[in-house]
């Protein structure tokens, strides 16, 4: 995850210390992961792109309200500085805000990831009342797309009154756009959206090839067309502060993104670059990533390196706390995440910005070849920009 608005124009946030450092930490080699949580496969929605594979069924096997409360209390005893709580559809777990208050009562912060369409003024504010920070929302574009992507009709219209309703309460929320060639053009519906309503943030998701997102690996964006798209993101951002809105615009799943940036930054302004690369290289390759900033517990206990992992677990809860699993110096794969610059290859072996990028998403490049450690095909950058001079360290 990448904020954009502070690399490139210098805005700060309030989550910047989960990203940026906090004045505790010595590196971000030493910070504990946030944990999204899966807390049900369950969905009433039908997404084209879902990583879960979800369907309005129940599943068996889902944690029971009282693992899911000791879970949190090991989660508070390892200090994971937030839990994203997300599904499937959470707030069709019914002990969610039970599991929610308790979190907050225990010192995490707590955000929820939804689709919206259940977010009545009622619910709005139980969402507000159980102190979750920030609300992420789903949506792909206008009416007819959106419906599309989602697989119900009246999906479009649900979701913008959930967002409205928020916004009635105090309630922070943001939207979420995952980027596909479908969802493209609507990348100016988003931030139309976003300066009409006064939404103060904004994310755009690289697709993943996980779950049913395998299917539209041949709707990825092409390299031409995703630096179009994060230059149309980077222009509509600047226009949308240069009026006085507050807006927080990240990117998410393609940590390419940092070095575009900061070439182009380069260019139009020398010292925001370095202090962008500054804020990358403390980042440290890969060290946000999988494996080591980002872990999920699915809903039935499973522990993985991110929540495109649904193929490889490195434990269950119900066998052995959170805490031991993330912190098992002999799980191979975590092992390897988390000293991964050695194992690149191919063209993120050769990068120069690999200090800061960390080889992108390992689990797509698996994806589309078979070989965790292969160069991420998602990789936009030309042969000529990822060779010397290397980056100076800081």
């Amino acid at each position: 995850m990448l904020n954009l608005t502070k690399l490139y124009f210098g805005t700060a946030s309030e989550s910047d210390h989960l990203r940026y450092g906090n004045g505790h930490l010595r590196s971000a080699a030493e910070r504990r992961p946030v944990v999204v949580w899966t807390v049900t496969r369950t969905c009433n929605l039908k997404c084209v792109h879902c990583y879960t594979d979800s369907k309005a069924m129940r599943y068996p096997g889902e944690l029971t309200t009282d693992e899911a409360l000791g879970i949190l209390e090991d989660l508070a005893i390892f200090r994971v500085p937030a839990i994203l709580f997300s599904g499937g559809e959470p707030l069709l777990r019914p002990d969610l805000f039970k599991l929610a208050g308790r979190a907050r009562d225990l010192g995490i912060r707590t955000t929820l990831s939804t689709n919206g369409t259940l977010i009545t003024p009622a619910m709005a504010e139980k969402i507000r009342d159980a102190g979750f920070k920030y609300v992420g929302i789903s949506l792909d574009g206008p009416k007819v797309l959106h419906d599309k992507f989602r697989g119900v009709p009246g999906a479009f219209k649900s979701t913008l009154e959930g967002i409205r309703n928020c916004i009635a309460v105090g309630q922070k929320v943001g939207l979420r756009l995952t980027l596909t060639l479908h969802t493209l053009p609507a990348i100016e519906d988003i931030f139309d959206i976003v300066e009409e309503l006064k939404i103060p943030r904004v994310c755009f998701y690289h697709l993943a090839y996980a779950g049913r997102g395998r299917s539209l690996q041949s709707e990825d964006l092409t390299h031409a067309e995703t630096r179009s798209a994060i230059d149309r993101i980077v222009e509509r951002t600047g226009n949308i502060l240069s009026r006085g809105q507050e807006l927080e615009v990240l990117t998410v799943d393609n940590a390419v993104d940092g070095p575009y940036l900061y070439m182009k930054l380069q260019e139009e302004n020398p010292l925001q670059a370095e202090h962008a690369l500054a804020l990358l290289q403390w980042n440290g390759g890969g060290r946000f990533s999988s494996g080591v900033g980002i872990a999920n517990i699915d809903s039935e206990g499973n522990v993985h390196p991110d929540q495109f992992w649904r193929h490889y677990s490195v434990g269950n809860v119900r066998e052995r706390k959170f805490s031991e699993i993330w912190s098992d110096p002999n799980e191979p794969l975590l092992k390897r995440l988390r000293d991964r610059l050695p194992y690149l290859k191919g063209r993120c072996h050769d990068c120069r910005f690999q200090s800061i990028c960390g080889g992108a998403l390992r689990v797509r490049a698996e994806a589309a070849t078979g070989d965790v450690w292969a160069s991420d095909p998602a990789c936009y950058l030309t042969d000529q920009e990822i060779k010397e001079p290397a980056l100076c360290p800081t």
